[in-house]
């Protein structure tokens, strides 16, 4: 009887053992997932601190007026990015979404290339809170309530 060990006992093993289970995995999760974080910058910011040339990052911005240059590929844009305080070169070879224009907001995924220029592998163009679609850009906001009440 004295080898035996009392249930209030057993639970708290076992407790102990489920949160040193529990602390493991989020460590373990954490320290895999550690490379595939992606950190947000804006142009200041990568002027006062670049990242490492390695590091997948995001910038975030406005697309400078008079910037935006195709290149002889008709694939691969060049432009700039502001944030008012400073300006980041950005080269893209890709599709661009058809939001992205000059004076609008982007954000680019990549990385910071050795010569000071973003590499972006994806833009994301970003538009503003009194965003329309085409389609119903010369409607009446009771013709677009009548449209959006027809497709629900």
């Amino acid at each position: 009887m004295a080898g035996t060990v009392k249930a209030k006992h057993q639970r708290l093993v076992l407790l102990a053992i489920a949160l040193v289970v529990l602390v493991a995995a989020v460590l373990l999760s954490a320290w895999a997932l550690r490379n595939q974080a992606s950190y947000f910058y804006v142009p200041s910011d990568i002027v006062a601190r670049p990242p490492e040339p390695d590091r997948a990052v995001r910038l975030g911005g406005m697309v400078e007026k008079g910037s935006l240059k195709t290149a002889a590929d008709g694939v691969t844009i060049h432009f700039v990015v502001s944030d008012g305080k400073a300006h980041v070169p950005v080269v893209f070879r890709g599709i661009v979404p058809s939001l992205f224009v000059e004076g609008s907001g982007v954000v680019a995924e990549g990385k910071m290339g050795t010569s000071g220029t973003f590499v972006a592998d994806n833009l994301l163009a970003k538009h503003d809170e009194n965003y329309v679609p085409r389609e119903m850009q010369n409607m009446t906001r009771a013709q677009a309530k009548q449209v959006v009440a027809e497709t629900q």
